[in-house]
């Protein structure tokens, strides 16, 4: 319990300091800080993975990651009116090249991977192209789930240059990416905990047996009212300030848009956490990691936002588009 109570602490301060740091200083701070969590969870999705069978190459996987986000981030960097498609596309381009990649490299390196067959037996199952192209494949995975999911939030990080799709959103200042960031991260956050108090407190029947014992309906339930009425809470306590309230009535984002939202988001938020608990239990592990002492990895922490943040950057941008 104090290794959780600290991880947790440790996490609010590094957000907090990248707040500062995004509004103060530069934007790409935070999306240095996404980069960090999106390397250290494709490794640990690798080794997931790996325990399920699934073969991929886990330096690549890596290695996209950094590779992904430093790509986009250049390239809203060189053009600050990047259109919301062109950044998609950037990105999906180049987890193609990446795909391809991973299929040459084991391919051409015969010998390392005749013997990696050897090692697995499974050299007379599949031929050298074939056990590539599975392998290519199964990172390709990886390179979606979790890196290019995570990526939406260097987008919503950035809505505010996107004007170029979202012409709503020019002279904005930054505030309108400020508040989008902030609400798509403590929507899972405040739907994680209070689904944990009020499960504890009200019990009842489980939400999935087979994949998360300890979930409960009246947790799920409660965790998403709960986190309705704090989303509405934090909507009204930036809207009391004027320039912010010029910048909602803007953008349209009214109380009942945040309330939907906050809704939608909080059920894929726990979408994505029982996801990713069916992924732990087919590779037979507890944790995905062990990097945040009593919350286990990056990918155990950050579970509930991978399905919410496209999603949320979805919904985000239609209000934006019509407008």
């Amino acid at each position: 319990m104090k290794n959780r109570l600290f991880t947790s602490f440790f996490i609010l301060f590094t957000l907090a300091i990248a707040f500062i740091l995004k509004v103060y200083v530069s934007n790409y701070f935070f999306d240095v800080l996404t980069a960090v969590v999106a390397v250290i969870a494709a490794y640990e999705m690798s080794k997931l993975f790996t325990k399920m069978g699934r073969y991929n190459d886990k330096i690549l996987a890596m290695i996209f990651a950094a590779a992904e986000f430093l790509f986009v981030m250049l390239a809203l960097r060189a053009d600050d009116t990047l259109g919301v498609v062109y950044t998609i596309v950037i990105s999906v381009s180049l987890m193609l090249v990446f795909f391809g990649i991973t299929f040459l490299v084991s391919f051409i390196f015969r010998k390392n991977t005749m013997y990696e067959m050897k090692a697995r037996k499974i050299e007379k199952e599949r031929t050298v192209a074939g056990y590539s192209l599975i392998k290519a494949l199964n990172t390709l995975v990886i390179f979606v789930y979790p890196v290019f999911l995570l990526l939406f939030l260097v987008y919503i990080n950035h809505f505010d240059n996107m004007t170029t799709s979202f012409s709503v959103l020019k002279d904005t200042n930054g505030w309108i990416s400020f508040y989008l960031v902030m609400f798509v991260l403590l929507v899972p956050m405040f739907t994680d905990t209070f689904a944990y108090i009020i499960g504890n407190l009200c019990g009842g029947k489980k939400l999935a047996p087979k994949i998360s014992p300890n979930k409960t309906i009246s947790g799920a339930i409660g965790g998403s009212l709960f986190c309705g009425i704090r989303s509405v809470v934090v909507f009204f306590i930036f809207n009391a300030i004027p320039s912010m309230a010029t910048l909602f009535a803007k953008t349209g984002i009214t109380v009942w848009i945040v309330l939907a939202f906050s809704l939608i988001g909080s059920v894929i938020a726990q979408c994505g956490d029982l996801f990713e608990s069916w992924l732990k239990r087919t590779a037979g592990v507890k944790d995905a990691g062990k990097i945040l002492p009593g919350h286990g990895g990056m990918l155990d922490r950050f579970d509930s936002y991978l399905f919410e943040l496209p999603v949320m950057f979805m919904a985000f941008s239609i209000l934006f588009s019509v407008i």
